[in-house]
């Protein structure tokens, strides 16, 4: 697992995902862009922003008397340490009993499955 990139909590995924897609923004334009989907007041948004700036996964640039965030690690990297956390937490590091058990649970697509082949035919050449 890539020790920078910070351990991310649920609340601050949320407020990642819409750093990611729209930054640099202040914190009322975080708030705003999450009105919609979660029912946090402000000052929720703004001690998350807050946390994640000390865990420098967001910088904060002064920008009148604003300040603006954006990410400092991208989407990838946090997904990639999730996925390897989750998978030693739960798995004990092992991909194939993770991907049978998911695989078993999940509705799958005609394409899905063949999306699945082509990535699995690419890994073993």
């Amino acid at each position: 697992m890539d020790t920078r990139v910070p351990r991310i909590s649920d609340a601050e995924w949320e407020v990642m995902k819409v750093l990611w897609s729209h930054s640099p923004l202040t914190a009322n334009e975080v708030v705003k862009a999450l009105e919609g989907s979660k029912e946090w007041n402000p000052k929720t948004v703004r001690t998350l922003i807050k946390r994640l700036v000390e865990k420098e996964a967001v910088a904060c640039n002064p920008d009148g008397r604003n300040y603006l965030y954006e990410p400092l690690v991208r989407e990838e990297e946090c997904v990639r340490s999730e996925t390897t956390s989750l998978l030693k937490r739960i798995y004990g590091g092992a991909m194939k009993p993770m991907l049978v058990n998911f695989l078993k649970d999940e509705q799958l697509t005609k394409e899905d499955i063949a999306d699945l082949k082509a990535i699995l035919e690419q890994r073993r050449e």
